[in-house]
């Protein structure tokens, strides 16, 4: 089912076989490890350096783990054989999993869809996913898919972009095709709201989540590069949307690059795009995990924290 197309709808906003194209093309491209900084700076929140929940410390090493969205397998190579045993790498892009880099465990690449894991329930200690769920049409379908492949007590981490990603982008891109043809089309993806993805975890079956988000903010000489970037370099992040407008006047983009600048430019020329992150970490439920008390067990009121400092400062006394 890898790449496989739906018709466009509600339900089915991205065309599939076309964002399989961007990720092939894209992984081929020389300077792919250029546009590596997105990836590089999610992995550096995961692992407890930024604002978003960091994975779980455990005392006994994931025998097997999977990686979906793996691209080029930019989180095979940060983890080790202390931690994961096997990975599992999968992704719509088999041109990605050709060109992998290099790690020191064990992997294997299946080129599989996300919302379609081919692999049987209870097969996996750890899900791992970064900065692919954005492009799936069937977000609630592809979390189940996940915890249903997950082993009892397994452990989902993730992190995918949120709603406020390139709005400057967005603002830029709608206020030129106003201004110069009377309207405008969608030219950044839909994103899920971060008051969403709980209940969908949750929905799913998973337990004890954890949802968080940040921003990034990366500066560009101007909106040129950041499109090229996105689109043409190495990120294979080209707009997918069924509803997507085929191409951009040289006239309108002009524009939209001057009221980026004067919108949202910096002192010395730059310019600021956002990209905001969802992380989430979710477990699939087993006996031996903690359970939150019976409703009225408290032996404690919430009335009694106003009387906390003053024990503390007669104990101090």
């Amino acid at each position: 089912a890898a790449g496989a197309a739906a018709p466009p709808g509600a339900l089915s906003p991205f065309d599939r076989r076309l964002k399989r194209k961007q990720k092939n093309w894209a992984a081929l491209q020389p300077e792919a490890a250029k546009c590596d900084y997105l990836r590089e700076e999610v992995r550096r929140a995961r692992a407890g350096g930024g604002r978003g929940p960091a994975a779980p410390l455990t005392p006994s090493p994931f025998p097997l783990a999977l990686d979906v969205g793996s691209g080029r397998g930019y989180i095979a190579q940060h983890l080790t054989k202390e931690t994961v045993g096997k990975l599992i790498q999968v992704d719509i892009a088999e041109n990605a999993l050709k060109n992998t880099l290099e790690t020191e465990i064990p992997t294997v690449s299946v080129v599989a869809d996300e919302e379609f894991l081919p692999f049987r329930e209870d097969t996996f200690d750890l899900v791992v996913s970064s900065l692919s769920l954005h492009w799936v049409n069937d977000l609630p379908k592809a979390f189940r898919e996940i915890h249903q492949v997950l082993k009892p007590d397994g452990v989902f981490i993730g992190a995918m972009f949120g709603g406020d990603t390139l709005y400057e982008l967005r603002c830029s891109l709608q206020l030129a095709e106003l201004e110069r043809e009377g309207g405008f089309s969608p030219h950044v993806s839909p994103f899920t709201a971060v008051s969403d993805l709980g209940h969908l975890l949750s929905r799913a079956g998973f337990n004890t989540l954890t949802v968080d988000t940040d921003e990034i903010q990366v500066n560009y000489p101007g909106l040129f590069e950041l499109m090229e970037d996105l689109q043409g370099k190495c990120m294979g992040e080209s707009n997918c949307s069924w509803n997507r407008k085929p191409l951009l006047h040289r006239e309108t983009i002009l524009a939209a690059a001057a009221i980026y600048q004067e919108m949202y430019g910096n002192s010395d020329g730059s310019v600021p795009a956002t990209f905001q992150i969802y992380y989430m970490i979710g477990w699939k439920f087993h006996e031996s995990q903690a359970k939150p008390a019976q409703r009225g067990s408290a032996t404690v009121s919430f009335g009694d924290l106003a009387k906390i400092n003053g024990l503390l400062s007669r104990k101090e006394k």
